[in-house]
């Protein structure tokens, strides 16, 4: 429990914050994983629109700071890599 009144709104501010961060995190997952169910089923199209938007909500969530602007940038790598390999050989083998 908090001692001061400022301590008291500071507790405050980190509970929303915490909420926020928490919703974008969740969408991130689901982004990640519709590109997934794409790039599984082998279906380009769908796979690089789904890379499209899971770059965008990186970009979001770096510029609001609820994730480091190098994770952003290593998650899209990696996904941009799992949709190139969609349709290869290498990606069936």
């Amino acid at each position: 429990m908090a001692n001061t009144r400022s301590a008291a709104k500071r507790a405050r501010q980190t509970e929303q914050r915490t909420l926020r961060n928490k919703s974008v995190l969740t969408g991130l997952k689901r982004q990640q994983k519709k590109l997934l169910t794409a790039v599984a089923a082998s279906d380009k199209a769908k796979a690089e629109i789904e890379l499209k938007a899971l770059a965008s909500d990186l970009d979001k969530a770096a510029k609001r700071g609820v994730v480091h602007q190098n994770l952003a940038n290593r998650r899209k790598s990696r996904a941009s890599k799992l949709v190139s390999g969609v349709g290869s050989s290498k990606a069936r083998a």
